[in-house]
């Protein structure tokens, strides 16, 4: 199943992604994209996968996207060398132990480049005492590989053996971030490469000013990198538990000058109009920002026509993109305000044809 992963074809796959991307974009006349590399293996630090029984074995599998043919996985060079570990280390202390491995579907990896970890494992059972028991030896005895926590889920259960999350450390340029990145969240799967847009998006925004005002912030990943370059901050997420994420972030890494608030961009867009208010919104004087620079990381479905328009009233506009089609899309109406200033290409996912994409562009 694995065969397309090969280190030595990796620089030949970019190519090809370059200039597809190339193509893509050309009619829109903008600067050469700056190509981003990834690590050729081990470059995911999350992983999940389906457990298949067959009399006494138990082994992983994925399934083929296409054919959904099944194959089994005894390792995944796809994932950091920790999942890899972590994956064959669980399959040993689990396969001879009944209560933990019945009725065990699923099992995802969460691991960071700092060395921590979580395992979740899924059932088609509600766990009990004894559950709980024997996922406390089991946390103890996969320690000895590296700091982590298990949960155990199933139907309306969630037991967590320590805790729901992992440290992350991200060293962007010559200065480290801490983020929480909570399990069963949202996070960029690819560290190394996080790094690197994070780095290129400070150094893109390094001269300018005013306030930054970004819609999807998830967990405060580009707001707390990028903090330093502006007066301040506003975040918007409807997540939860990724507004719980970024203010627990913005304490950690000691941001005096970020704010986070829980709404959709729309309703930002209806706040900032004046249109509607907001009681999420009483402790903020929204006439009293500096709209200059915005950014957005929208889902793979773009923007909406009226995120748009709202962006179309900043200055500056930084867009990081996981679908290069809607991407495009969205331009076709942004380029009529604003100039396609710097395009990145970061190859988030190596050898799949999904692509992560930043532009900047300023008001003509």
């Amino acid at each position: 199943m694995f065969s397309h992963i090969d280190p030595k074809q990796y620089d030949q796959q970019l190519s090809e992604k370059q200039q597809g991307m190339a193509k893509l974009f050309a009619d829109f006349n903008g600067p050469d994209f700056e190509i981003y590399t990834s690590e050729p293996i081990n470059y995911r630090q999350r992983a999940e996968f389906r457990l298949w029984h067959e009399g006494d074995d138990l082994y992983y599998i994925m399934f083929d996207s296409k054919t959904k043919q099944k194959f089994k996985v005894t390792d995944f060079p796809v994932a950091s060398l920790l999942v890899n570990q972590l994956m064959s280390a669980l399959i040993v202390e689990i396969k001879d132990k009944p209560v933990l491995r019945h009725r065990l579907f699923q099992v995802d990896f969460l691991t960071t480049l700092s060395g921590e970890a979580v395992i979740s494992m899924l059932y088609h059972k509600q766990l009990d005492e004894e559950w709980q028991v024997q996922s406390k030896t089991l946390k103890q005895t996969l320690s000895a590989i590296a700091p982590l926590s298990i949960i155990g889920r199933a139907k309306k259960q969630k037991f967590v053996v320590e805790q729901d999350y992992i440290i992350e450390k991200l060293t962007v340029g010559e200065q480290d971030y801490h983020y929480q990145q909570v399990e069963n969240s949202f996070t960029q799967p690819n560290a190394k490469v996080n790094e690197k847009m994070l780095l290129w998006a400070q150094e893109a925004t390094k001269n300018h000013s005013g306030d930054l005002i970004e819609l999807y912030c998830g967990n405060g990943n580009f707001s707390i990198a990028l903090a330093q370059n502006f007066d301040r901050v506003l975040g918007t997420e409807i997540s939860k538990t990724s507004v719980k994420s970024a203010q627990y972030n913005i304490a950690l890494n000691k941001m005096s000058n970020i704010d986070i608030v829980r709404m959709s961009s729309e309703e930002f867009s209806q706040a900032m109009s004046g249109e509607r208010k907001f009681r999420r919104l009483a402790d903020f004087d929204l006439t009293d920002y500096n709209y200059d620079t915005v950014l957005v990381d929208p889902p793979r479905a773009g923007l909406d026509p009226d995120s748009i328009k709202l962006i179309q009233q900043f200055n500056d506009i930084i867009y990081i993109s996981c679908n290069p089609d809607t991407l495009q899309d969205n331009l076709t109406e942004l380029v009529k305000t604003h100039k396609i200033e710097r395009m990145a290409l970061f190859d988030q996912f190596p050898y799949t044809h999904h692509i992560e994409t930043g532009v900047i562009l300023s008001r003509r």
